[in-house]
């Protein structure tokens, strides 16, 4: 037994954790019954998880909604961490909401006696570690670490507690984001930079410098990795005019999955392009495009002759049917050109999209320079339910860029990018807690 929240903290810190969350326990929330996350899937952005996947319905003619996405989790014991193999976590999409389960089961050194029991006041204490790790603590209704808890003046998320700040006058990491974003805004124009991969900013001179150049101010690498920019929160540029309205010039690139279904997983990107692709409108030889905006209220392109779908959702309920549904693109004969599954998208948004901050960005050349705004957009507790009900709304859209060039030689090179978009003004609808920030303030 941990004999205070302090020492608990130390243990952590040593396990890893950078981030650590505890949870009341009801009556309910044991082995036996799984412990309640919370209705949807607001969870899942906290909690490092594998891929989702789906058993089959044991019922013939059942509606498939047990998914479930596997935890690398342990237990802090008194002799330390101890790996509980079967951990995991349970989507129900049509109720909605997230359970976890499996804590116990080939851990001999889990708290069994804890998570087995209805007693009242019980704790469950998560570190989550850089490296995607889960540290578990269990403590019971009489403990310590449940009664400084249980008293505690905590942030909440969801069904969470947050303990990640240790007291009042330590800054947590959306002040220290914002306070440094309020830095580079007193800066007022800077060059335009990207960090190479030395971590030395270097001149940039194309026109889509601004993510780069607001990047390298934060000390952010450039990666295609589907993980948060800052501290756990993804920072995102925008262009507008000025800095009085704040009014996007372009709309919002949310994410840039690649499918995983249909033509372009089955045959490839070359096949997908040389079928459903048009010859360039600029006249260029030897090159094939793929682009055009698809949504689910539009009508097929007309250039390549596909339409957007959405499988699996009902909007009516806000409600996943199926979770082997996905966002399809498809041809006149229902022929799947392209897919999105939903296991794989929940967990690319979820990591990406569980804390945003969205800054305005002026641009002007010679030299290329940026100015970064004021006013910034913080948005939190995203869920992937809310993405689906704007996809089907026609407010999420897929605007792809993909072009395949030949040279005389006969070599072939192609450019994927798979762009979901979304109008600036929409961004709010996506998560359940924004609000707008003045740095100046």
């Amino acid at each position: 037994m941990v004999q205070s929240l302090a020492a608990l903290r130390d243990r952590m810190r040593h396990a890893g954790a950078v981030r650590l969350y505890a949870k009341v326990l009801a009556p309910n929330d044991n082995s036996k019954n799984q412990v309640f996350l919370g209705s949807g899937f607001t969870s899942l952005n906290l909690l490092p998880h594998g891929d989702v996947t789906t058993d089959p319905s044991p019922v013939a003619g059942a509606v498939r909604d047990r998914a479930k996405a596997v935890l690398d989790f342990s237990w802090l014991t008194p002799e330390g961490l101890r790996v509980a193999p079967d951990a995991k976590l349970i989507l129900y999409p049509r109720y909605p909401e997230v359970r976890f389960s499996g804590f116990l089961k080939g851990c001999h050194a889990a708290p069994s006696a804890i998570m087995t029991s209805r007693e009242p006041g019980r704790v469950i204490v998560l570190g989550v570690t850089a490296a995607g790790k889960i540290v578990g603590y269990a403590a019971g209704g009489g403990e310590s670490v449940s009664s400084e808890i249980a008293s505690g003046a905590w942030g909440s998320i969801g069904v969470f507690l947050d303990l990640s700040v240790e007291s009042p006058s330590e800054p947590s990491a959306k002040e220290v984001l914002l306070e440094r974003l309020r830095l580079i805004h007193e800066r007022s124009w800077v060059g335009s930079v990207k960090l190479g991969p030395d971590g030395v900013p270097r001149l940039y001179a194309a026109r889509n410098g601004g993510g780069y150049t607001l990047e390298a101010l934060l000390g952010i690498s450039p990666n295609g990795r589907a993980e948060p920019d800052f501290m756990g929160w993804e920072v995102k540029q925008y262009a507008v005019s000025n800095f009085r309205s704040y009014r996007a010039k372009s709309a919002v690139t949310l994410m840039t999955p690649e499918p995983t279904g249909g033509v372009y997983q089955d045959e490839g990107p070359e096949a997908f392009i040389r079928r459903f692709g048009y010859p360039d409108r600029n006249g260029r030889e030897n090159r094939l495009n793929f682009g055009g905006i698809y949504d689910c209220l539009r009508t097929p392109n007309h250039l390549t002759g596909l339409r957007m779908v959405l499988s699996g959702f009902d909007n009516g309920t806000g409600q996943i049917t199926d979770m082997n549904g996905a966002i399809m693109l498809l041809d006149p004969t229902d022929t799947v050109a392209a897919s999105w599954t939903f296991k794989g998208l929940l967990a690319h948004w979820n990591r990406k999209h569980a804390k945003a901050a969205y800054v305005p960005s002026l641009y002007r050349t010679p030299p290329p320079e940026y100015a970064f705004g004021g006013q910034v957009l913080t948005c939190e507790e995203t869920d992937f339910l809310l993405f689906l009900r704007a996809v089907e709304r026609g407010q999420v859209y897929l605007d792809p860029a993909l072009k395949l060039e030949g040279s005389e030689a006969g070599a072939i090179s192609i450019k994927r990018r798979n762009q979901f978009r979304v109008s600036h003004s929409i961004l709010p609808t996506l998560y359940h807690r924004h609000e707008t920030v003045d740095l100046t303030d």
